[in-house]
């Protein structure tokens, strides 16, 4: 299916006005197989050939103007449309589409729980063409009117208000929707179990599947109180209200991504219907996503980018303002510690990568779809709402909503570009935004301020920081010294503003004019205990901390007293290890020190995955594993002897983050088995159905379990979740029988038997460990011939998940370098995949000089 270049877009959309779509699917025509009919209106502006997108299993029939096309003219997903006359025209399209079962086009999903069916589309970048007949790219906007034929006993879902028609057949009416872009049509049909309330004079409604009903049902209050205050918020930001007829969110089974922004229908992945015991800052990361894509109905669906070059300007504003507005409006009020330990080393990591791209790259740069899609990663979302947020410090919340709303004004109901969304800025203040963006959005890398201590002429001290980089600045510097009372207890004794490079100097000022002084801090007495750069996290740049400043951490970390100061300081830590400054010991001594004693939930799960996948798994040589795994169980038990008869929320919270850690890190099943025959840890909690995969999981790895005790918890839990449970528990044995099943059903070559995009995931994520390298080993030779026939085969979704999930990444060899290189040179992997293996490998090269190998 040939990617749609920028050029051929941009010709087709000097050529075309489309108008509107009138949409037919029906969804009786059995498991395998569904029909659509597109009719759709459009006007040519002058005389001239283009092509509609359309990837049918057969395309039953087409006509333009009452003339039959011929179907065999269809060249593989194009339609040819010759000879238009300029004016009006409308075009017929019957086809016949395959469902799909990796999260593309129209999945189609059946409940093992109790064997019900749900379908729902997801339509992005390329997709809509697996649906229906389209001119398939985001500046073509138009009105969708759909009908939906639904087997008995399902609802259907969509864009606008669904109305079920009299008659026999299950069939629904959409309401039109305003104008949009194609990627953002949808649909969603089953027999969901629906929460419906009404909101400043709106319908909202959740929707899930019946098997999860009671989860949703408990959760509902929550969801629905979020979505009422974020909307509520919003409105207080934008001037420009809310502009589609409904608010429904629905939580669909399998589906890729976190959630979809589709106007008056936001699909959620399911797995944010709580199954089992979660911690308040899962909940808040929920609240987060719906915050997140509710901005996107004003950034994204009322205002849309032009081509995809600007999708980071949609993600980057949707994910700032997620977590922005979920602050201000909701109980969590400290989501920005979220995004700071656990989202900021996303974008860290990628841009330090050979794949790095600007945040917004260059038209060029992004010629067609495959290309745009290799984009969604922690620059687009991560580094681009860092870059916002200090952006909105640098020229205020002010005058960057102002500039905001007058971007929506501007643009409603169209497209529009960055320059379009800078020049609004622009208006809005006597800031240089241009200047800005082309030192923060058009270029790559992370900046590192690194503090330098000196002696004042009087015996006092002074600061300057340098800068490895270019971008500017604009930050705080917090000083700290320990308590007299307690020195493992650190206070403020300052903050200071700091601007890199400082303001040019005046006409005047003993300085060339233009030119930049020296900025100096100084000041009498003894320096501070600890220095640290950044302090808030207003800014994206690494930051290092001088010996001194060091020490103290090492003993007083727990000791600061703001949780985003200390997410500052164990972001530092991580980055050093990662660059090699800082022995990966050294971040598990400091570990093992507070990490009993931290009481933000979001820090001590950030930084415990670091520790355990990152430190204990890639970066320590094997021979250290244990050791490191020791420390990891140590610090669990610690949190769960500190917790133990906790009844508030952060209390349970941090002993649910210690029970994952100590099952994830056991080197024996003593311990483990015992909670799972006895069905609860000591002092709580109960083993609900999460941890009791996760610890037959880690049973399997350690050989400690049999292919028929997993059996037996599937039957006790036949669920969807699981399903992938005993998929991962099966591919973990540490038996070559076993293995080689995994692989079969992983790599297989017959579709009657592909697995689905979550049951591959899982099967892979229990395929290698640690523990079992001899076992595994010689499948790394097999891995990347095998990703890259299944990349070509099977995707670009499946693509992402065999670079991502499968990936040999315990075999941290240089072996496993030298093959992964060999095949990008000579085996001409997919885009996706090869986007994929360049960040593994470049991971691995990190891994092995932290090892000194």
């Amino acid at each position: 299916m040939p990617a749609l270049t920028r050029d051929e877009a941009q010709t087709r959309a000097r050529l075309l006005d489309v108008h509107h779509y009138t949409v037919d699917i029906d969804l009786t025509h059995g498991a395998d197989h569904f029909r659509s009919r597109a009719a759709v209106r459009f006007s040519a502006r002058i005389p001239g050939d283009t092509f509609i997108d359309v990837k049918p299993t057969e395309l039953r029939s087409a006509t333009l103007d009452g003339r039959p096309l011929d179907p065999d003219t269809l060249d593989g997903n194009r339609l040819p449309l010759t000879g238009l006359t300029a004016g009006e025209h409308e075009l017929l399209v019957e086809t016949t589409m395959p469902y799909s079962h990796t999260g593309e086009g129209m999945h189609r999903f059946t409940d093992p729980a109790d064997g019900e069916t749900y379908v729902y589309s997801q339509l992005f970048m390329g997709d809509v063409q697996r649906v229906f007949a389209a001119f398939d790219q985001p500046d073509l906007k138009a009105v969708f009117e759909l009908t939906v034929t639904a087997p008995t006993g399902w609802t259907v879902l969509g864009n606008g208000i669904a109305t079920r028609q009299d008659g026999a057949a299950n069939r629904w009416t959409l309401a039109p929707t305003p104008p949009i872009s194609t990627y953002l049509v949808a649909v969603a049909a089953g027999p969901w179990h629906s929460v419906h309330t009404e909101h400043a004079g709106l319908p909202f409604g959740i929707h899930c599947r019946r098997s999860l009903a009671p989860y949703l049902n408990a959760d509902a209050e929550e969801i629905l109180d979020i979505t009422r205050r974020c909307y509520d918020r919003y409105h207080t930001l934008f001037d420009e209200p809310y502009p589609f007829d409904s608010y429904d969110q629905a939580f669909v089974p399998e589906f890729n991504l976190g959630a979809m922004e589709n106007p008056g229908l936001v699909t959620f992945r399911d797995d944010f219907v709580h199954r089992s015991a979660v911690t308040d800052t899962e909940r808040q990361t929920r609240g987060m996503v719906i915050a997140h894509e509710m901005a996107h109905m004003w950034f994204g669906d009322l205002v849309t980018l032009a081509w995809w070059d600007d999708i980071w300007l949609n993600e980057s504003f949707a994910e700032y303002m997620g977590f922005q507005v979920l602050s201000e409006a909701t109980r969590f009020t400290h989501t920005w510690t979220d995004f700071g330990i656990a989202r900021k080393g996303w974008g860290y990591d990628a841009d330090q990568r050979p794949s790095t791209h600007p945040v917004a790259p260059l038209p060029e740069d992004v010629p067609d779809t495959d290309s745009a899609q290799l984009n969604f990663d922690g620059i687009s979302y991560a580094k681009g709402a860092s870059a916002l947020r200090q952006l909105v410090a640098w020229m205020g919340e002010k005058d960057f909503l102002n500039g905001v709303n007058a971007h929506i004004r501007r643009h409603r109901f169209g497209n529009a570009t960055l320059a379009d969304f800078i020049d609004s800025l622009a208006r809005a203040t006597d800031r240089d935004v241009h200047a800005w963006a082309e030192s923060w959005l058009r270029t790559t890398g992370v900046d590192t301020l690194t503090p330098v201590l000196g002696t004042a002429p009087d015996g006092g001290w002074t600061l300057r920081v340098d800068r490895d980089g270019t971008r500017p600045h604009h930050l705080t510097v917090g000083l700290y010294d320990r308590d007299p009372n307690d020195p493992a207890r650190l206070v403020a004794r300052d903050h200071l503003a700091w601007d890199i490079p400082v303001p040019a100097a005046e006409p005047g000022a003993g300085l060339p004019d233009g030119a930049a002084p020296p900025h100096l801090h100084t000041a009498p007495g003894p320096r501070p205990a600890l220095i640290l750069l950044n302090d808030g996290d207003l800014t994206y740049a690494k930051v290092r901390l001088d010996p001194t400043s060091w020490e103290t951490v090492r003993e007083a970390l727990s000791g600061l007293p703001d949780p985003l100061s200390r997410t500052v300081v164990w972001n530092a830590a991580r980055d050093m290890v990662r660059d090699g400054e800082l022995p990966p010991a050294a971040y598990l001594d400091a570990a093992r020190a507070h990490l009993p004693h931290e009481t933000d939930i979001a820090i001590l799960s950030g930084a415990l995955t670091f520790a355990r996948t990152q430190i204990a798994d890639r970066y320590l040589p094997a021979a250290d594993r244990p050791a490191a795994l020791n420390t990891l169980s140590t610090i669990a038990r610690d949190i769960l002897r500190r917790t133990e008869g906790s009844e508030n929320g952060d209390g349970q919270g941090l002993r649910l983050v210690a029970v994952r850690l100590f099952i994830d890190s056991a080197t024996t099943p003593d311990g483990i088995q015992d909670w799972l025959s006895g069905g609860s840890v000591p002092g709580g909690p109960l083993l609900d159905p999460e941890l009791r995969w996760r610890i037959l999981g880690r049973l399997a790895v350690l050989g400690a379990t049999t292919p028929a005790a997993i059996e037996d918890e599937l039957a006790r839990d036949p669920s969807a979740t699981g399903r992938q449970g005993a998929a991962t528990c099966h591919a973990a044995l540490p038996d070559p029988a076993a293995k080689q099943a995994a692989w079969d059903a992983l790599f297989t070559t017959d579709e009657r038997t592909d697995l689905s995009n979550y049951l591959f995931n899982a099967t892979a994520a229990g395929f290698w460990a640690p523990e079992q390298l001899d076992l595994v080993r010689p499948y790394a030779g097999r891995y990347f011939p095998a990703a890259v026939a299944l990349a070509a085969r099977r995707g670009q979704a499946l693509a992402d998940s065999v670079g991502r999930y499968a990936f040999p990444t315990p075999l941290v060899e240089t072996t496993t370098l030298e093959l992964g290189e060999e095949c990008l040179r000579t085996a001409d992997p997919s885009p996706a995949l090869r986007r994929r293996l360049i960040d593994q490998l470049d991971d691995l090269r990190r891994a092995l000089r932290v090892r000194g190998e």
